[in-house]
């Protein structure tokens, strides 16, 4: 690095210091924070982060090598496996792992206080998540492509594989289920938001076809087709919205669970490169779009952040989230910081379209993406005053939110501006919606369009969900496909149509069910503690992989994390086992019996990761302590096809004697 560089790194580092003391209070607390000190604050964190700490995870820790042939050459398909464009990766990749947790997660934390939320996005995507995310997703890579319970399995033994597979596969279900339900809540009776998102499908198709078959390689091209096409869609949407043909895209809640189940089934079972990946990079447009002109307008407007650092809700009694911020906080914020999901997709999808070693770093690229867009969400809910945003977010009367000292301000007057009725909607979506929409209404000429910004926000976090639903059933189908396999082999072949077809109808089955009973919504609560339990787990397979790479010395990058998200996890599932249990005790009828089995399925999920950390722990003992021999399962083939890894016992894999890429 020359001179010139390194002054712009240490003047980047610098005002990242600063800003982080405005942030925190270091610096005037006396006063109320500017919502540009924290897109500042998080914004060189990640710069710093990428430039330095995933360059050396990169070249040291996991010894990225473009001489490296991957899965996507080695075992091409045209289905699951290919090589893809990294731009378009990336687009893929961000697009599944961005679901509802980032958007929803920080808005409902924001009870605590912005503080808390704030410190653990940013810091916990830097070293947990994106790590994560990183390492899990070279792991599958170098293992053509396999999930993560099955690298659990290759690599640790059956116990821990077996868990991990039962606690994966229930957690992708109860996830998909949520998310779907939460799709189907934004576009009850919603014309608009209803034809736009219909309206990508096709758009998709035409993309995937263009690329793939009409004009290859012209990444450019359909970039610039897809953008117009989304452009217009939107636009569209709002005629449709206000036209006579409003009443075909309206649609009630049966109906919309039948077409959502409808287009899941289909992304599972079509070519990757036909629905799936250009659906996801078409979204990554709107999403990356949108997130960035809400920064922007952060930067332009620099609003107060009316929400304190801390509320008198951080020890507990808060009318959204009943437990005090420690350990709920990292519960509440499931996919911003770190999530098991995530290693699903770095196990799943991705692995299989790499098509160079070093394009394995939107792995840990994308995860800060995502982690600044739990920033500005949670920009977009602390903005509004905090009477507001506790009226949105709960069912508490103004005179009892008055009460605890939270008198609400604006209520009525967003409502108007808004053109809807946003008091008691809790769930986080509403108050995000109110909060972008303020933003982006503050911008010059804008004013009077909030009511359309209010409807965008929620196109926009539909969105969102909607590409995690996608890539997360095909995973979910892959998943099912490999635990069938064990028991009827033909079932482990991914292009077996027969198990295509028979796997996807079975996982599509079981979220759309949730979704069409309503059950879900009280299962919910405990997703973001078995989300980071999952969490959890891929760490601990992460550093079982990095001992059978000879890195001991570098076991800290991912044991640290996981023994941080492992202690506070749990201890958030013993609490909200006893809360589920307690509420059950007094409740009745249907509503004890799905409290029940809330506090029964966190139980049982917290188990699985106490037996899985053990099992691992005691190999780990074998292995470094004891200096028993292992055998790592990397498949490492270098030019011209000839194998180099496989197999290999203690003292580390196979490696390359050439430069290292990245």
């Amino acid at each position: 690095m020359h001179g010139g560089m390194k002054i712009l790194w240490g003047l980047a580092a610098v005002l990242c210091a600063v800003a982080f003391g405005f942030v925190t209070g270091l610096l005037n607390p006396g006063e109320k924070v500017n919502g540009l000190w924290l897109v500042v604050a998080a914004v060189c964190f990640y710069v710093l982060a990428f430039r330095f700490y995933g360059r050396f995870l990169a070249r040291r820790v996991l010894e990225l090598n473009d001489a490296r042939i991957t899965p996507a050459h080695r075992l091409q398909d045209g289905t699951n496996f290919y090589p893809a464009n990294k731009y378009v990766l990336f687009g893929h990749h961000f697009a599944a792992i961005a679901g509802a947790g980032p958007l929803l997660g920080p808005v409902l934390a924001a009870q605590f206080g912005f503080l808390p939320g704030f410190l653990w996005l940013v810091i916990g995507a830097v070293l947990a998540g994106a790590v994560q995310d990183f390492v899990i997703l070279v792991a599958s890579m170098r293992r053509n492509g396999r999930s993560l319970p099955e690298i659990a399995q290759d690599e640790i033994g059956a116990v821990t594989g077996t868990a991990t597979a039962v606690a994966v596969l229930f957690i992708v279900v109860v996830a998909l289920a949520g998310l779907g339900l939460a799709v189907v809540n934004a576009l009850y009776r919603n014309a608009w938001g209803a034809f736009t998102i219909a309206m990508t499908i096709p758009i998709a198709l035409l993309m995937g076809f263009y690329l793939q078959k009409f004009r290859p390689g012209r990444v450019g091209e359909m970039s610039a087709l897809g953008v117009v096409l989304l452009i217009a869609a939107v636009i569209a949407g709002r005629l449709v919205g206000q036209s006579e043909v409003a009443g075909w895209f309206s649609f009630e809640r049966p109906t919309l669970v039948w077409l959502l189940a409808g287009y899941g089934f289909l992304a599972s079972v079509l070519p990757a490169w036909m629905l799936l990946v250009p659906r996801d990079y078409l979204s990554t447009f709107m999403k990356v779009g949108v997130v960035a002109l809400l920064g922007l307008g952060v930067v332009v407007l620099a609003p107060t952040i009316e929400m304190p650092r801390l509320t008198g809700f951080v020890h507990g009694g808060g009318p959204i989230i009943p437990g005090s911020w420690f350990p709920f906080v990292f519960i509440t914020i499931a996919c911003g910081a770190i999530s098991g999901f995530h290693a699903l997709v770095s196990s799943g999808t991705t692995p299989k379209m790499i098509a160079r070693e070093s394009h394995a770093i939107v792995g840990y690229g994308a995860m800060l993406m995502e982690s600044f867009v739990g920033v500005m969400a949670l920009i977009a809910a602390s903005v509004l005053m905090p009477g507001d945003y506790l009226a949105i977010n709960s069912l508490l009367s103004p005179d009892a939110l008055a009460a605890m000292g939270f008198p609400v301000a604006r209520l009525d007057e967003l409502s108007r501006l808004v053109e809807a009725e946003v008091a008691g909607r809790p769930g986080g979506a509403v108050s995000l919606a109110v909060g972008m929409a303020s933003i982006f209404a503050g911008l010059p000429g804008m004013a009077h369009l909030m009511a359309y910004w209010y409807q965008f926000a929620l196109l926009f976090e539909a969105l969102f969900i909607l590409t995690t639903i996608d890539a997360g059933t095909r995973v979910a189908r892959y998943l099912v496909q490999e635990m069938g396999g064990r028991v009827y082999g033909p079932l482990r072949r991914i292009n077996w149509w027969p198990g295509v077809i028979l796997s996807s109808a079975l996982v599509v089955g079981a979220w759309g069910y949730l979704i069409g009973t309503g059950s879900i919504a009280t299962i919910w609560p405990m997703f973001g503690a078995a989300n980071q339990l999952l969490g959890t787990l891929a760490l601990c397979v992460g550093t079982t992989v990095l001992i059978k790479m000879g890195k001991v010395r570098y076991l800290w990058v991912t044991a640290a994390p996981m023994l941080f998200v492992g202690v506070v996890t749990l201890a958030g599932s013993y609490e909200l086992f006893f809360l589920f249990a307690a509420k059950a005790g007094a409740a009745g009828g249907d509503e004890a019996l799905a409290l029940y089995l809330d506090a029964g399925l966190v139980g049982i999920v917290a188990v699985l990761a106490v037996v899985v950390l053990t099992d691992s722990a005691r190999q780990w003992y074998g292995y470094i302590v004891q200096g028993r021999p292992y055998t790592s399962h990397e498949v490492i083939v270098g030019p011209g096809g000839v194998p180099l890894g496989g197999g290999t016992s203690a003292g580390g894999g196979v490696k390359l004697s050439i430069d290292r890429c990245c």
